[in-house]
């Protein structure tokens, strides 16, 4: 604990000469500090910073959310992935409404109740927007205290992380300025110095106590479980031109279900004709295929993308630039654009 305790001193000096300047710092209302933190979940700030920006202009509040129609909210998202977290967020916007008087409570207990809010979003909110004494434990924080304290306890170790919340916790500022900034410092510090790789001790404010550091192991913290080989799935994705304009369809399972697709179809070895078949589609012209790839957590797809032209549309079918400007594709699906416009 006594390395901990000299943490807020040494930070809070560094991060207010070195933070960024984030779009998301500006107005940290709870409001705002909640979209931004799940934007940030698994995507780079540089990435979300855009999306950010025009999320809250076209959705400012609660309310906002609360009411918007699911292809805008989705549209909204395009591109940022795991879908999931934005259709929780409307949940929660209306449960808000619903239970809160549009107002998200201050203490975590009640906060984690809500859709998609987590201990870790919890506390963002709590500590930031409320300006609480509350811990806000992400892959930054834990990276830069696993080193700190040379810890080999995996950080996957769901008691490690709670430990790690509550001892941090114990040793936050008092309530004020400084303890929304002591969250974000030690994201800032994770994100700029503490890197996963070569990380930066010479200009790391904490590196005089840094036990990593002081045995020169650094990089052997923190300690990460194996992960788990991703699944391999070939898959047809037909861009299917019609009279009336391009097929798309709402997937019904799987990954991205309830998503909007080009109709799509996992191979198993039956080839384009029997793929097509299996769409009810039997009369066709090729007009192009095109390879591509996509990764997700645990799953990547081989994936082929086949244009075609047939006389009768199969499902709902749009214009082009109705696709491009008004409906919501996953990025799975919409490199599959690049066959179309690349002719």
């Amino acid at each position: 604990m006594q390395r901990l305790r000299q943490i807020p001193t040494l930070l809070l000096t560094w991060y207010r000469q070195n933070k960024r300047d984030l779009p998301w710092r500006n107005n940290p209302t709870p409001y705002e500090v909640w979209v931004s933190e799940i934007m940030l979940q698994q995507t780079r700030v540089e990435a979300v910073k855009p999306y950010y920006e025009r999320f809250i202009q076209e959705l400012p509040n609660v309310w906002a959310l609360a009411t918007c129609e699911e292809e805008k909210l989705l549209k909204l998202w395009e591109g940022l992935g795991y879908y999931s977290r934005v259709r929780n967020m409307q949940k929660t916007a209306q449960t808000l409404i619903a239970n809160y008087d549009g107002v998200f409570p201050k203490d975590r207990e009640r906060l984690v109740t809500l859709s998609g809010i987590g201990e870790y979003t919890a506390g963002a909110i709590a500590s930031i927007a409320y300006q609480q004494p509350c811990s806000a434990v992400d892959g930054n924080v834990l990276r830069v205290i696993s080193r700190l304290l040379a810890n080999p306890t995996p950080i996957a170790n769901v008691a490690y992380r709670k430990q790690m919340a509550e001892e941090l916790t114990a040793v936050y500022p008092n309530e004020g300025e400084a303890c929304a900034e002591f969250t974000q410092s030690l994201f800032e510090l994770g994100a700029l110095v503490c890197k996963p790789k070569n990380p930066n001790c010479t200009a790391c404010p904490l590196a005089e106590i840094c036990e990593a550091n002081r045995q020169n192991k650094q990089t052997l913290y923190p300690v990460k479980q194996e992960k788990r080989a991703k699944r391999d799935e070939s898959v047809y994705v037909f861009v299917i031109q019609t009279p009336e304009g391009f097929c798309i369809r709402r997937r019904d399972t799987g990954v991205l279900k309830g998503m909007n697709e080009f109709p799509s179809v996992v191979s198993h070895g039956e080839g384009v004709e029997g793929a097509l078949f299996a769409l009810g589609i039997d009369e066709y012209r090729e007009v192009k295929r095109q390879r591509f790839t996509h990764i997700f957590t645990h799953i990547r797809w081989d994936m082929t993308c086949v244009w075609i032209r047939t006389d009768v549309a199969p499902f709902d079918a749009y214009a082009l630039d109705e696709i491009k400007e008004s409906i919501s594709l996953p990025t799975a699906f919409r490199q599959c654009l690049r066959i179309v416009e690349d002719v």
